[in-house]
């Protein structure tokens, strides 16, 4: 039984590993394999915005109706790489590629929040940084990879139904490990947003300014001169500099997690800046890309902790966290940037940060009139 213990680090790790990798293939090259297919800009951030919409979709269903156990988990695996198939076999047809995405959506949008509660309860604060960094070198590996290998753009799609597969695989062998226990259907029915309803406006906003970056930084940075190989480069260097954070952001979480998700916010709003001022700045493009430690690895760190403290209903919430701010501000982000991609799409986005940024002000004051510990 202790050895069985032991090896739960692991096959997080590898769990992570391959979901990040997944994710890689999704946000990095799938983009660029669309446009080139013959999608236009609007199309694409439809098509990106179908996934994150099912992920906010789905809280709302699991409050009421579903709980998330061992069984509905194994399903969202199982569905997640049957959606990476019909992406082969649709990628022609708009709509019905569209529809593939919603039902890969709602998969993912399960299967992270359920694993991120075992981590959290079965983890130190220290040591969930090292294991969840494999997500992040998941990332990295499959960016620098395909950078060098790929030949035609749909060939990217045989590396996601590679990774959906392993994903599938480790992620089955976590179930055993849930020592959650699950609220009753009736203390789900009672979890409340509007409680905290700055923070999670915040977390909406936060997420939305991520859209511009997630779908179209690849055809920014190679619409302004920079090579492909050049542009998973500094994809690559911004996973290198959140896995350095994420290695050793323990000692910051002890501080107040309000105060680092705002120090975090602003740091995001800064980086769009400098991508609209310098988009054809090798240097200075690198050095934005440092900034996602910040942005991205110990804002999420921080934020999921601190959603973890704020609610009893620990599943659900992990669930909430990832439907508001991947799920409706991934998908808001997604049209949005769709929208007005071009010379200012990056300086809205900066806008929308700094938004985001006042907003935990407004919670921070809401706050000290509701009980609860951080």
């Amino acid at each position: 039984m202790q050895h069985s213990k032991r090896s739960l680090p692991f096959l997080l790790g590898a769990y992570y590993f391959f979901y990040f990798a997944l994710v890689g293939v999704y946000v990095i090259f799938m983009p660029k394999m669309l446009r080139d297919t013959g999608f236009s800009e609007s199309e694409v951030g439809i098509i990106y915005a179908a996934a994150p919409f099912m992920r906010f979709l789905l809280p709302f269903v699991f409050r009421h109706f579903v709980a998330l156990n061992a069984k509905i988990y194994v399903i969202s695996l199982f569905l997640t790489f049957l959606a990476t198939l019909l992406f082969l076999l649709t990628v022609e047809n708009f709509w019905i590629y569209l529809a593939a995405n919603l039902l890969f959506g709602a998969a993912m949008g399960i299967s992270l929040p359920y694993v991120e509660t075992i981590a959290l309860a079965s983890l130190s604060k220290e040591r969930y940084g090292k294991v969840r960094l494999w997500g992040s070198l998941g990332f990295m590996a499959i960016a620098l990879w395909l950078g060098k290998i790929l030949h035609s753009p749909l060939e990217s799609l045989y590396y996601l139904c590679a990774t959906a597969l392993l994903t599938m695989l480790f992620g089955t062998l976590i179930v055993k490990y849930d020592t959650v226990k699950h609220p009753a259907q009736e203390s789900d029915a009672s979890f409340s947003l509007s409680k905290y309803w700055a923070f999670w406006i915040s977390v909406f906003l936060m997420q939305v300014a991520f859209g511009g970056f997630y779908n179209f930084f690849t055809i920014y940075e190679t619409d302004h001169g920079i090579s492909l190989e050049m542009t998973t480069w500094m994809w690559s260097f911004g996973v290198i500099c959140e896995i350095v954070m994420l290695y050793f952001q323990a000692p910051l979480l002890q501080k107040n997690l309000l105060n680092i998700l705002q120090f975090a916010t602003l740091v995001t709003a800064l980086r769009w800046m400098m991508l609209y001022l310098f988009p054809d700045s090798v240097l200075l493009t690198f050095a934005s890309q440092s900034l996602h430690a910040i942005g991205f690895a110990l804002y999420h760190t921080a934020a999921i902790t601190y959603v973890f403290s704020l609610y009893t209903q620990k599943k659900l919430a992990q669930q909430f966290f990832l439907g508001i701010a991947f799920g409706l501000g991934g998908s808001v982000g997604a049209m949005l940037s769709g929208q007005i991609y071009g010379e200012s799409m990056f300086l809205i986005e900066s806008g929308i940060a700094f938004i985001a940024f006042m907003v935990l002000f407004i919670h921070q004051r809401r706050k000290k009139k509701v009980s609860y510990e951080v």
